[in-house]
């Protein structure tokens, strides 16, 4: 099928790239003209695993040609489905803000007006129940055409995670088609079919409102489970039990299973803090209080405080370098959107501590959070004559710094992601043990 994706984000570029790789047509449509530059070189604008791969292959000169991205509105109209995959922000008041998805509806919606035959929109962006509903009115204003004669709506969640998007889309644990007619449905297992053949991927097929939803209950689920991991480490932690032995037991649990069972200093990114407290402002505004949802997030945005506590512990920070290791909120990204280090570096700067971080691909994205700290070029660069160590995220070349340990002034390592092996000569804590 050829099929339009508005915005190219990391949701945007990678579902392009991959529709591209099962065998469609793609247009990646985006304002910003740096990006269009560097996908039709044959170039990822982001950091994901094997993305710059796929966009190597169907684009730029020696690519497929099944791949491309263009600022032009217009090209839309040369194909048969386009999926919105605009940023949904959160806002003020934890709700999600859905004036850039609502611009980009109508301006979609004021190009398919000037098309000849049927066009299938399907929003991929996370909104809460009922927002894919109220852009129809937009669309239909927009295009002076009539939603399920001219035009279908339909929804289409996305479960990728950062690090391994490439991996989640090609062999998904499902595929959500939330269609508001049998055309559009129709449509979307166009263009679905081709990679629920290749995986036998199931395949759930409900109304709008319902895949939205599913996607929040998916994210909600997930950020309950890692917040309830992590209140049991902090438990541990007061017995002196090593949680991550009692997270294996746990495991062989089949109802339980061991995804997100590490416990530490929690969930960070884009989706899970935008979209609990999305659900979250949905839910109290129907008068409902999701109590075990609203628990998750104060545990989560407790783990921070927790392993400055002990740091606090083992030393004064004030005027001393503090090495911080690990900037993205997870490994495998340069996502540092909400990542758990932006609070730990606000609680040290607070203590007067000298800041020194460090990460493998994330520094020039968290330089635009704090301009003024110092940033190393290696992990073994931020421990040189440091005081203190925090582990904010667990990537794997900590695991083997060892010896860089030695040029620290005083060996305080405070891991909060279970990533470094303790050894003699550090004073080692963390959350879990």
């Amino acid at each position: 099928m050829r099929i339009s994706v508005i915005g190219s984000g990391y949701v945007g570029t990678t579902i392009a790239a991959c529709f591209a790789e099962v065998g469609h047509e793609v247009t990646n449509v985006e304002i910003d003209e740096d990006i269009v530059a560097t996908i039709n070189d044959g170039e990822s604008p982001i950091h994901e695993d094997r993305l710059p791969e796929l966009v190597s292959k169907h684009a730029g000169e020696t690519g497929t040609g099944r791949l491309r991205a263009t600022t032009d509105y217009e090209t839309i109209l040369e194909t048969d489905v386009t999926f919105l995959c605009l940023p949904t922000p959160q806002a003020d008041d934890g709700s999600i803000d859905l004036s850039i998805m609502e611009t980009g509806t109508e301006q979609l919606g004021e190009t398919l007006g000037n098309k000849d035959g049927w066009h299938t929109v399907i929003v991929k962006s996370t909104v809460t129940p009922g927002s894919t509903e109220s852009l129809v009115p937009v669309l239909e204003a927009a295009s002076e055409k009539t939603a399920g004669e001219e035009f279908g709506v339909g929804m289409n969640p996305e479960f990728l995670r950062e690090g391994t998007a490439v991996q989640d889309f090609l062999n998904p644990d499902k595929v959500v088609l939330g269609a508001s007619s049998d055309r559009t449905l129709a449509d979307m297992h166009g263009v679905f079919d081709p990679l629920v053949d290749r995986t036998d991927a199931p395949v759930v097929e409900t109304n709008t409102r319902t895949a939205e939803m599913i996607k929040y209950a998916n994210n909600g689920f997930l950020a309950a489970k890692v917040s309830l991991i992590n209140d049991i480490g902090n438990i541990c932690k007061e017995f002196d039990i090593d949680a991550y032995e009692v997270a294996d037991a746990m495991a062989l649990d089949d109802r339980i299973g061991g995804q997100f069972l590490r416990s530490g200093l929690g969930w960070g990114g884009s989706c899970f803090p935008k979209d609990t407290h999305a659900i979250i402002h949905a839910a109290t505004e129907t008068g409902y209080d999701p109590a075990v949802l609203g628990a998750a997030v104060d545990v989560n945005d407790r783990q921070p405080k927790r392993l400055l506590a002990l740091l606090d512990s083992h030393v004064d920070v004030t005027d001393k370098r503090v090495a911080v290791l690990g900037l993205a909120f997870k490994p495998g990204t340069d996502d540092v959107r909400n990542s758990r280090s932006i609070p730990v570096i606000d609680g040290l700067r607070e203590r007067g501590a000298d800041v020194v971080g460090y990460d493998p691909v994330a520094t020039d994205n968290m330089r635009d959070h704090f301009p003024t700290i110092e940033y190393a070029e290696s992990a073994a660069a931020a421990l040189d004559v440091a005081t203190a160590c925090v582990v904010c995220t667990g990537w794997d070349e900590f695991a083997v710094l060892d010896e860089a340990f030695d040029a620290m002034d005083r060996q305080i390592v405070i891991d909060g992601r279970r990533a470094i092996t303790p050894r003699d000569g550090l004073i080692y804590d963390g959350l879990t043990w």
